[in-house]
């Protein structure tokens, strides 16, 4: 199965909305979010600009996407806003690129301690594997998340 990884562009918005909605309530919930987030008219509690978001293509279907952005929530440099990857192509390293191509997209911005709201168990079980360390009960951070853009 070859997948292919690149930015994420407005006409994806619409089928980031349909994933993202797969576990997470409605596609025209997120719509709006997606849409304000990406053109920098929505803005998660202490986000700065830039932000981007990346996706995964098998043929021509988008089946994962990641977004994150800069960040002075909780003393970090960035934050992951949004992972997500479909349900039949989990567990075969996607999501782990993603953020893998996100840390990338940090070490350039100059971004190393970033955070990330895991939302369930399988999440917070998941960046632990990835190197995230819990910051409080609710969030957690990679003190320097950079070591994951090495491996690309």
């Amino acid at each position: 199965m070859e997948i292919n990884y690149r930015a994420a562009t407005n006409a994806d918005i619409a089928a980031l909305a349909r994933l993202r909605s797969e576990g997470w309530g409605e596609a025209q919930y997120w719509m709006p979010r997606i849409t304000g987030y990406l053109d920098g008219t929505r803005h998660p509690q202490k986000a700065l600009a830039p932000r981007v978001a990346f996706v995964a293509m098998k043929d021509d279907e988008i089946i994962g996407f990641i977004a994150g952005h800069l960040t002075t929530r909780l003393d970090c440099d960035g934050e992951l806003e949004w992972i997500d990857v479909t349900s039949k192509h989990r567990r075969k390293g996607i999501a782990s690129e993603l953020v893998r191509l996100l840390a990338k997209w940090f070490e350039e911005k100059g971004a190393r301690k970033v955070c990330v709201d895991p939302g369930n168990e399988a999440a917070r079980k998941f960046y632990a594997s990835m190197g995230a360390e819990n910051l409080d009960q609710h969030w957690m951070y990679w003190r320097d998340i950079s070591h994951l853009s090495h491996s690309l």
